[in-house]
């Protein structure tokens, strides 16, 4: 029952080989009308329609001067001219809406005693000290000047229930004294830093190098 099989087998075997053999040929020939496709019918008896390009229509936008009618045209017989006159366009009205008006000033008044928006810093929140009288500002220059050592700014602050920094406007020290201030204590700090770990150095360190790129 196999030998039929094979005899058909190599019957369209040698079909194909046949017909790829001839298409190669006529490829190699240039004879391309066996790939053309056949067509029942001749194509250039088909009926073709003649399209035109697209084109935008012309605008046609109303003149607004003839097709206002608040406008006054008026034309003289004799020079052929025409005047048109429009008025100008009005102001918006401040009550152009009822719940929101455009003019603040036609806006109700806040009432006086109703709740107040918070403060933006905490310290506002404070009360503001009593202003000193000429007599303590002229008692906090003379301890201030008579022993600049022992009442420092902050301790004058505390008794005058003011800051240190009006402390050292209303009385400040001579030069020669601030230099000797800060040679004295240039010599505190020195020794403070001499009982420092060498991990804290290393971090003081740091600290004094980042500050130099800011």
């Amino acid at each position: 029952m196999g030998w039929p099989v094979v005899v058909v087998t190599r019957f369209w075997s040698r079909k194909l080989f046949r017909l790829f053999h001839r298409t190669v040929q006529n490829i190699a020939c240039g004879n391309s009308t066996m790939l053309k496709p056949r067509f029942a019918f001749n194509v250039s008896r088909c009926r073709t329609y003649a399209t035109r390009r697209p084109e935008k229509p012309p605008a046609r936008c109303p003149d607004p001067l003839q097709n206002n009618p608040n406008a006054t045209v008026t034309t003289l017989e004799g020079n052929k001219l025409t005047f048109i006159h429009r008025p100008p366009p009005t102001a918006p009205s401040p009550y152009s809406t009822i719940l929101d008006p455009a003019s603040p000033l036609l806006k109700p008044a806040t009432p006086t005693g109703g709740p107040m928006p918070p403060f933006l810093r905490p310290s506002s929140y404070r009360p503001e000290a009593a202003r000193l009288s000429k007599e303590d500002m002229e008692k906090l220059k003379e301890l201030r000047l008579s022993d600049p050592n022992t009442y420092s700014r902050t301790k004058l602050a505390k008794m005058f229930n003011c800051t240190p920094h009006f402390v050292s406007k209303i009385a400040a020290v001579p030069r020669t004294q601030r230099k000797q201030f800060a040679k004295r204590q240039e010599t505190q700090h020195t020794a403070i830093r001499e009982g420092w770990g060498e991990r804290k150095a290393t971090f003081m360190a740091v600290r004094q190098k980042r500050r130099q790129f800011w």
